[in-house]
């Protein structure tokens, strides 16, 4: 299941808006096949790892077991289902990481395969898979896009210097930052910095598509923004305005991940950087050319 795991991050950028999951065929404690969902529309994890399997391993279908980070389909979308590949296969035996959230899965492509007599056990991996596809769980269970409020502040707490915009980040870290708008759908600024700072809010540092730009403004309050989103298919969101944009969103409790950027410099006075809620949890910590992420869960 962790090798599933990695093979679906490659799907990271050309999977949206389905989920990234990765399948790996094992028959006698030997590895046949394996794959991911590359891209919407193609083939999913299970057509691929089946496709890899060599002629001449084909009769050890019946004795494999496939092993797959979310539940296998049991609809026809842009591809036919994919629990009834694996019927059509023969495999012995399918355990799945987690179950699928959408609608029209949700515990079905797994009653399908056991009553086509295939042994099934879910939940290898459980968290670990639903954390790869948060933004798609979150998506369809809370009905709203996964949000990330991002900022980046001075040493002792600041994020501008007397009001006028000020660069923390270095050279690393705004790579990083692009390669973060690449992976999401949407990133959002509030009305006064959009005027004015003028941020092109793109992936010119980074390989991917630009996330849709959006504005929050006074005309449409932040839950008709969300669902607006949400109706528009929109699974994440990155949230980069200033303190006050900032603070709607914690007031709110519309936020799933914090990511603070703490540079190394000061300044005498300014706009102080949003607090923190008192129960989040450090996730990650990492230094990069004297700048510090932090991400909170």
């Amino acid at each position: 299941m962790q090798r599933c795991l990695q093979l679906a991050a490659n799907g990271i950028q050309g999977a949206r808006p389905n989920p990234m999951v990765g399948a790996v065929i094992v028959a006698h404690g030997r590895v046949i096949g394996e794959g991911y969902h590359v891209r919407c529309g193609e083939g999913h994890a299970e057509v691929n790892a089946f496709a890899s399997v060599k002629p001449e391993d084909e009769p050890l279908l019946k004795d494999a077991t496939i092993y797959v980070s979310l539940e296998p389909c049991s609809h026809y979308g842009k591809t036919p289902p994919c629990a009834d590949l694996i019927i059509k296969k023969g495999v012995r035996r399918v355990v799945v990481g987690t179950i699928d959230p959408f609608a029209e899965v949700q515990g079905r492509g797994i009653k399908k395969l056991q009553d086509a007599g295939i042994e099934v056990t879910v939940g290898v991996l459980e968290k670990e898979c639903q954390w790869l596809n948060r933004r798609f769980f979150t998506y369809h269970s809370k009905h709203r896009p996964y949000i990330i409020l991002k900022w980046a502040q001075t040493a002792n707490g600041f994020i501008d210097d007397h009001g006028k915009a000020l660069k923390i980040s270095n050279e690393q870290t705004q790579m990083l930052s692009h390669q973060l708008r690449a992976e999401e759908d949407a990133i959002l600024v509030g009305h006064t910095t959009d005027v004015r700072e003028h941020p092109q809010l793109t992936v010119r540092h980074w390989h991917g598509p630009n996330p849709k730009r959006v504005v929050l403004t006074h005309q449409r309050p932040l839950p008709q923004l969300i669902d607006d989103l949400y109706q528009q298919g929109i699974q994440s969101l990155i949230v980069e305005g200033g303190r006050q944009t900032h603070e709607s969103f914690l007031a709110a409790g519309l936020w799933d991940e914090i990511r603070v950027e703490t540079g190394s410099i000061t300044v005498t006075d300014g706009t102080r950087a949003p607090q923190l809620p008192s129960n989040v949890s450090l996730l990650s910590r990492e230094t990069y050319d004297g700048n510090t992420l932090c991400r909170f869960i």
